[in-house]
């Protein structure tokens, strides 16, 4: 079976996907590396130069980048999957958008079941790009073997309102576009704000479009053990919690959710909680 198409039976739940999950021989010593941070931040342009450098030295890389879906309208751009066109006919590289769905545990557990297709997959490293606006994007992240978390130094005036998930679940910060004004203040405050954590987590410097910083990045993540069992239990703890929510949350639809609550709410006397406990009966 193709890759393509064990990853679309296992993102939209068609027939065959569980058999395909529970027969797969995985390679669990292959980095999975979240990357997230603000919009504008140069994330897809950061992977872009990881791709290229990695590339260069003969491995073989797979991205899912996450695209946030309007929460009106369901939509998505899949922007992310344009702006790494140089990559497209790279035989050694796969890129593959995947659209949020208004979905939050859903969409984690869709995560790690399409990253442990990628796994059976024969990479050599594994990138999941999100937006990093919204909770979703923190869970998601979280559940990587390493969270890279991308800030410009225009945040540096917002740093105090950063979400403090990100904050938390951050392996590794860059201050890409580091030829701006005040980066290097920027690089001091963000290691000041990260407290007890400041002597384990590193703080690097990029400008991702000229490849500035980028091999020292790359060789950090080379040192890091993500074979730690303490990390791996707890990574596969929280795997196992998002698989299972999402197994029991399998028969909720969002969109149909919504059309009920537009047929309830006209409703003289509606009471969403009273709503919410005959919805889980049905």
């Amino acid at each position: 079976m193709s890759l393509a198409r064990g990853l679309t039976l296992v993102e939209n739940d068609l027939p065959g996907s569980i058999t395909l999950l529970q027969a797969m021989v995985m390679n669990y010593n292959v980095p999975v590396i979240g990357i997230t941070g603000p919009p504008g931040a140069g994330k897809s342009t950061l992977v872009n130069a990881m791709i290229g450098t990695w590339s260069d030295e003969g491995k073989r890389i797979a991205v899912l980048a996450v695209d946030p879906t309007s929460p009106f309208n369901l939509g998505s751009l899949l922007g992310d999957r344009i702006r790494m066109s140089s990559h497209f006919n790279n035989p050694d590289v796969y890129i593959r958008s995947v659209a949020t769905r208004g979905s939050v545990g859903g969409l984690a557990g869709k995560i790690i079941e399409m990253t442990d297709v990628l796994k059976s997959s024969n990479f050599d490293y594994i990138l999941i790009e999100t937006v990093g606006v919204g909770q979703s994007e923190i869970e998601i992240a979280g559940l990587a073997d390493i969270t890279m978390v991308v800030l410009v130094p225009e945040a540096g005036d917002e740093i105090q309102h950063i979400k403090s998930g990100l904050m938390e679940i951050g392996d590794v910060f860059i201050v890409n576009k580091a030829d701006r004004d005040g980066a290097e203040s920027f690089a001091n405050q963000l290691r000041k704000s990260l407290h007890q954590r400041a002597d384990t987590i590193p703080v690097f410097k990029t400008i991702a479009d000229k490849h500035f910083g980028t091999a020292e990045l790359l060789q950090w993540l080379n040192t890091v053990d993500i074979k730690s069992n303490e990390r791996r239990l707890f990574l596969y703890a929280e795997k196992a919690y998002k698989l299972i929510q999402n197994k029991r949350m399998h028969d909720i639809s969002k969109t149909e959710l919504q059309h009920k609550l537009a047929v309830s709410h006209r409703d003289a006397g509606f009471n969403l909680y009273r709503f919410i406990e005959q919805y889980n009966y049905k």
